[in-house]
């Protein structure tokens, strides 16, 4: 059992209900979208790895940050269809651990321990099909839904996509959040509160620390 790495990086959460805590991030290389917006193009394709680690090697790494809190991304993570299995054997030694997904791929065999960071595309990614629906069987409220949105279509479907879906039955986190230099945070503010959406507005702390194209942060 190996992974393709792109990065593993130990820095604070810059976005989410746990947003500012320290985290260490494990970003697997491979995606099988391509977001219009995409922030992390270099971690797009499979063969574009920086080095592969065995399960072993991965957990010693790991282990090496003396950080609880550990966020698996991408890239699509769960392109890798071992890491159900390792996630598990993590949270078995009491990590906290979460998962960035777009939901295009079945995460049903992922321990109801791990945090879902679900992130469904709006029209403006040119992903809006994306989703696989049956996942909706597999959110628990410990999980977090996000929809990363660019313009005015992008809340209307999100606002229809948390009524269709049930959304907040769910989880109990929804999020949304802005695109940069697409759409100005308080136009999206003002949708929220126009429209009474019980989520949460947020932009991305990383971005606004260290700035917008800046890798392991």
């Amino acid at each position: 059992m190996s992974f393709k790495i792109n990065e593993i990086f130990y820095s604070i959460q810059g976005e989410g209900s746990r947003i500012g805590k320290p985290c260490l991030f494990v970003r697997l290389q491979g995606c099988n979208l391509r977001c219009s917006w995409c922030d992390t193009i270099y971690a797009q394709k499979m063969d574009k790895y920086s080095y592969i680690l065995t399960e072993n090697e991965l957990e010693n790494e790991i282990k090496r940050y003396k950080c609880n809190f550990i966020e698996f991304t991408g890239g699509e993570p769960l392109l890798s269809p071992e890491l159900p299995n390792f996630l598990n054997n993590l949270c078995n030694e009491n990590y906290t651990i979460a998962i960035e997904t777009n939901g295009s791929i079945d995460f049903s065999t992922l321990d109801k321990r791990i945090i879902k960071i679900i992130d469904i595309k709006c029209p403006e990614s040119c992903e809006e099909d994306s989703f696989l629906l049956s996942n909706l069987n597999f959110i628990n409220k410990n999980d977090e839904i996000k929809f990363v949105v660019a313009s005015q279509r992008d809340l209307e479907f999100t606002k229809s996509k948390i009524s269709e879906y049930n959304l907040s039955d769910l989880c109990n986190e929804i999020i949304i959040s802005p695109v940069g230099n697409t759409i100005h945070p308080k136009d999206v503010v003002k949708y929220i509160l126009d429209n009474n959406l019980n989520v949460r507005f947020q932009v991305q702390l990383h971005k606004i620390i260290w700035g917008e194209n800046v890798k392991g942060v």
